[in-house]
């Protein structure tokens, strides 16, 4: 993962950061191509449709603001990795999960509304997480303690991944932002470089290793052979 840091809007951000902006900035986008026919579209996420996924989308982004309006825990417990754990896929979990993102994409009723709600949730969490100190610590709804930037790597992952299951079933060519690709990649390689064997590129290895697009077996062992993570994205 790259570790330098970058220039933006005159402050210094980190890469997660970047990633954050780019990726986020890119679905907003995206969403303002959308008739409502596409919004309707069923997903590889069953049983939500593109509306109900970008819903869902919308709530992970804009989380961070409570997160960090709450006090800090006195020690990180959790890293990024191990944030996705099977505990956030038990059944109580993923059906509240289901039913919070349906009544919030019953309470937008256009792609309008629908567009300017995720452009308010993630600059709000952008704004949150610049005014922050360096090495701020949060408590996740699950009740895991971790850094911010650990917890803003998740949220990279959320908006990514999900980003190329939208894709998908919208028949669109997947937009994956290079600076999402790297974040959500280090993560799944745990830094490791991708065998030159598997001819991947970043994008490529994300939908891969997140279960997004089929793995042959000879991939699966040169993966395996190679240590990267099998991370829980589902039940």
């Amino acid at each position: 993962m790259v570790r330098a840091e970058t220039a933006w809007e005159g402050t210094q951000v980190t890469p997660v950061q970047v990633a954050f902006r780019d990726e986020c900035a890119q679905l907003a986008t995206v969403l303002r191509t959308l008739g409502d026919a596409d919004l309707d579209r069923p997903t590889g996420c069953p049983p939500w449709t593109v509306r109900e996924l970008l819903a869902h989308v919308r709530t992970g982004v804009g989380r961070l603001t409570g997160m960090l309006a709450a006090p800090a825990p006195p020690r990180a417990e959790v890293d990024a990795a191990g944030y996705f754990g099977a505990a956030k896929f038990t059944p109580s979990v993923d059906a509240d999960r289901v039913a919070g993102a349906r009544r919030e994409a019953a309470a937008l009723p256009d792609r309008d509304a629908l567009v300017a709600d995720f452009e308010r949730a993630w600059r709000a969490t952008d704004a949150a997480v610049r005014a922050q100190p360096p090495g701020r610590l949060v408590r996740t709804r699950h009740g895991d303690a971790m850094t911010l930037a650990d917890f803003l790597v998740t949220r990279v992952v959320e908006v990514g991944v999900h980003g190329l299951d939208l894709a998908a079933a919208l028949g669109r060519t997947p937009w994956l932002t290079p600076t999402a690709a790297e974040v959500v990649a280090g993560l799944l390689t745990g830094g490791r470089e991708v065998p030159s064997e598997l001819g991947w590129d970043r994008s490529t290895l994300v939908g891969r290793l997140t279960g997004r697009s089929p793995l042959t077996g000879p991939e699966q062992a040169v993966l395996v052979a190679a240590g990267f993570r099998w991370l829980s994205f589902a039940g």
